[in-house]
């Protein structure tokens, strides 16, 4: 329903939008394409909007009705078309004119899905393609793709889409749809969608299905099985002051309500690396969580030292790379955070000296 139909409407990938419409604009455009960057950032999408744009009369900015030049647009999906006869079948098709319009737009989505043999079959029509006709590949894997196709493509690459952008889009979209949702809800969605805005999407909707029109912090948490911020900061107050019964009884707990003890590692040396950030106030923009969180986090790293946090995350990553090939996996969390609360005594000590000897 929220997939874009032009151009503008497109979340976080203005540099290569403006590109594509000054292409346009100037007449200007290349006879291949090729749109890379990780899932759900895009990539199809721009493809099917420069499909449609291209064949617009000048002057024109958007589509009539009933005027959507489906039939000058082929897409082919190289994951399930991959053999070098379904190359053949598109390259025979490229040679006739279109019947409507300027130009024949082939789209060939997941392009490193394409065999040796139907690589080297499409290269030739890649060479010497018909003025009519322009191809525009999309990949996730632009390394798998032949050198001799790529140099023969313009290379647009898409970036992951910031949490910020994924936020304010759907912020809108809630506001459109009638939910009422938490910003904090919205900052735990762009997370979890790591970049892709489709994710963002998908997630957003299952959480509506889930709670209906009102949507809070607290049934994201629950619907999506997300450890809370307020456990990683629990721990790293129990750490700072030397608790280990409070940081064990807290892991506890954490496996008690069904996560898994490696993400939990994970997510500590991701908390850990937050606080670190939050120490200078010109790195706090690496910070993507919502502001009333950012103070939370500013304030507990007061309360640190950069030594022991840098040791905090080498101990996460250890634990993280071993945790597979243990035989007691909570045994070896357990041990990671009893020597953490070791470090943090003697980090805090030597605090505590530094201070006296300052006095």
């Amino acid at each position: 329903k929220y997939r874009p139909q032009l151009f503008k409407d497109v979340v976080g990938q203005e540099a290569i939008t403006r590109t594509l419409e000054n292409a346009i604009k100037n007449n200007h455009l290349a006879q291949a394409f090729l749109f890379c960057g990780p899932r759900g950032v895009g990539k199809t999408t721009c493809a099917r909007i420069l499909a449609k744009t291209i064949n617009l009369e000048e002057g024109k900015e958007d589509l009539e009705e009933g005027e959507d030049f489906s039939f000058n647009i082929f897409e082919l999906d190289a994951a399930s078309n991959n053999s070098v006869d379904d190359i053949r079948s598109l390259t025979e098709q490229v040679r006739f004119p279109p019947q409507v319009g300027k130009y024949k737009v082939y789209i060939i989505d997941e392009v490193h899905m394409l065999s040796q043999a139907a690589f080297n079959a499409f290269l030739k029509t890649l060479e010497e393609p018909p003025a009519h006709a322009i191809f525009i590949l999309a990949t996730t894997e632009k390394h798998k793709i032949l050198p001799t196709i790529l140099s023969r493509c313009q290379i647009f690459d898409f970036k992951r889409i910031v949490v910020k952008d994924v936020v304010t889009h759907l912020t809108e979209i809630a506001s459109n749809e009638g939910v009422t949702i938490d910003e904090n809800a919205l900052h735990i969605i762009g997370q979890k969608a790591d970049g892709a805005l489709r994710d963002a999407l998908s997630i957003f909707d299952q959480v509506v299905s889930f709670c209906g029109k009102t949507v809070t912090y607290q049934d994201v948490i629950e619907n999506l099985n997300v450890l809370d911020y307020d456990y990683y900061f629990k721990i790293s107050e129990a750490l700072f002051t030397q608790d280990i019964s409070t940081v064990l009884l807290a892991f506890d707990d954490v496996l008690y309500k069904g996560f898994d003890g490696h993400n939990f590692i994970v997510g500590l040396a991701a908390h850990f690396r937050d606080l670190l950030v939050c120490r200078d106030k010109s790195t706090l923009k690496l910070l993507e969580v919502a502001d009333n969180v950012k103070e939370q986090y500013f304030q507990q790293a007061v309360k640190s030292d950069e030594k022991s946090l840098l040791k905090f995350i080498e101990i996460c990553s250890d634990c993280d790379v071993n945790y597979k090939q243990a035989k007691n996996q909570r045994l070896l969390v357990e041990f990671a955070l009893i020597k953490m609360c070791s470090i943090a005594d003697t980090g805090l000590k030597g605090a505590e000296k530094k201070k006296t000897h300052l006095k």
